[in-house]
């Protein structure tokens, strides 16, 4: 008992120590904390949308164009084959729960058949005998797409925060085709909607120059529409369904000036490289568009190959515009259009507040403990005391190292574990009387009262642990805040009761030397 080897008592002080230093910069404003030398520390505890203010989203996944877009590339790749076949068709179209035709030769339907699984093979087939066929997803593959599309969603929506340097933003998934979206410190969130209101699926095609302009579009072709500039009614283009290269083989795309005027600048992957390089071989002196969801930005002429794998898109851009199509052409394309469903915007004034709330009832709960402590304890309430500050200390240096964010809950974590440290302490010490009232010398009852309240202590560190691992494997948002600061202010409190106390006792033992225990 009265016995610490040298490594447990480097172990036990550094620990405080390193608790408090990396708890200290919470106690400074961010702008004096950078003013530090390097080599000191100055992470802090990042504060949450309910303290620090700033804009919640909740955002849907339009499924339905997940499953048009789908279905209209089986279009576009059945339609070639059966050309390529020459297997007589009629009204090929689709929309977004499936797609028909009509099969003229009759005796082919079974070549028909197989082309269509060749192409997808979770398409549920149905082809009558007057050559009417109907193609639908099958539920299997659909739910797989759902899933998938809501994950990349995920993603997409992720890197396009990042790139507007939001810190700490909460990215979730909630349901089936929903994702929260929290920014803390976005006070205006009407930018960040624009963003994300954009699918930014970028392709190249060719211009069709043969075609009559305000007719029906040749098989093959799609009509579009060009943006509106300086007033003036949008141009409108025939183009190529048939996309010559995909935006989502581009690996850069940053905003720049050509002439002083902003453009884009992009660059493709060997795979995009190549295949530009290919498309703007074959059609020198021909028109193409440069198509952002379904509108014509620019429509250049090809004046010549293009084989550096790199190029640039001009326009009517101002700095903003050609800044935000650049984050968007670097995010990458999301698989849906994303709807908010619901919006609010949380002030910093309301942030102020539930901190002050939250930091006023922290105080007062820990002064409590602290006059409680010292009126039924005595000494040993002040060494209580003391490891209860080391163990807060540990708290709020564990939030900052692992970059968690603190949340209103999360304050009452904290209040709560504070409450719980001094628990084992009350533990502790009643045994230590216990013993005391039996007769123990006082080393002896010292001995007994922290082995035999132990087993009490760890059980119920370990069942408040386990609810606070539920809490934050099931739980979401503020429940996962309060999960966090719950559970590592158990693991805290059993190294500052146990450890922290312990070491404060002996260490007061070994200079008095006292008859009795003043407890």
């Amino acid at each position: 008992m009265l016995y610490f080897s040298t490594w447990k008592l480097v172990l036990i002080i550094g620990a405080c120590l390193l608790g408090v230093a990396f708890a200290l910069p919470n106690a400074f404003s961010p702008e004096t904390v950078a003013s530090w030398p390097s080599f000191v520390p100055k992470k802090q505890v990042s504060l949450g949308l309910d303290l620090r203010g700033g804009s919640h989203l909740l955002l849907e996944v339009d499924m339905s164009a997940v499953e048009k877009e789908r279905l209209a590339a089986l279009i576009d790749e059945l339609r070639t084959q059966l050309v390529a076949a020459k297997i007589g068709y009629t009204d090929l179209q689709s929309d977004s729960t499936h797609a028909t035709f009509t099969v003229r030769d009759l005796d082919r339907i079974n070549d028909v058949r197989a082309m269509i699984t060749k192409i997808d093979p979770a398409i549920d087939i149905q082809l009558a005998a007057n050559g009417v066929a109907s193609l639908t997803p099958n539920q299997v593959a659909m739910t797989q797409r759902r899933t998938s599309a809501v994950e990349q969603s995920i993603e997409i929506v992720r890197r396009r925060i990042d790139e507007t340097g939001t810190k700490e933003p909460t990215i979730q998934r909630e349901g089936d085709d929903r994702i929260l979206l929290q920014l803390p410190g976005v006070e205006n969130p009407e930018h960040v909607k624009e963003l994300l209101g954009q699918t930014a699926k970028m392709t190249f095609q060719l211009v069709d120059v043969n075609a009559a302009p305000g007719g029906r579009p040749p098989p093959g072709d799609e009509v579009l529409q060009g943006e509106t500039r300086n007033g003036q009614p949008p141009q409108t283009y025939i183009v190529r369904r048939r996309v010559m290269v995909s935006g989502d083989t581009l690996t850069d795309a940053q905003s720049t000036f050509s002439n002083n005027e902003p453009v884009v600048s992009f660059k493709f992957d060997s795979t995009g490289a190549r295949r530009f390089a290919d498309a703007t071989k074959d059609n020198v002196g021909k028109p193409f568009a440069i198509v952002l969801d379904n509108k014509v930005i620019s429509a250049p002429v090809i004046k010549e190959p293009i084989l550096g794998g790199s190029g640039v898109i001009s326009g009517s851009f101002t700095s903003q515009s050609a800044q935000d199509l650049a984050l968007l052409l670097r995010a990458g394309a999301l698989p849906a259009p994303l709807t908010v469903l619901e919006e609010r915007t949380v002030g910093p004034d309301l942030g102020a507040d539930s901190i002050h709330a939250g930091a006023l009832a922290c105080v007062v709960g820990v002064l409590l403990v602290i006059v409680f402590m010292i009126v039924f304890y005595g000494l040993f309430g002040v060494f209580a005391d003391i490891a209860l500050f080391f163990n807060l200390s540990l708290i709020l240096a564990s939030l900052s190292l692992l970059g968690a964010t603190l949340t209103l809950p999360g304050i009452a974590g904290i209040a709560l574990t504070m409450g719980m440290a001094v628990d084992a302490n009350v533990l502790i010490y009643e045994r230590i009387r216990e013993e005391v009232r039996g007769g123990r010398t006082v080393i002896s009852a010292l001995q007994a009262g922290f082995e035999r309240a132990f087993g009490t202590i760890l059980d119920s560190h370990v069942t408040t642990l386990v609810a606070g691992g539920l809490m934050f494997w099931l739980g979401s948002g503020p429940v996962k805040g309060f999960a966090v600061t719950l559970s590592l202010g158990v693991l805290t409190s059993l190294f500052s009761a146990i450890l922290v106390t312990r070491l404060q006792i002996v260490t007061w033992m070994r200079r008095t030397k006292p008859k009795s225990l003043p407890i």
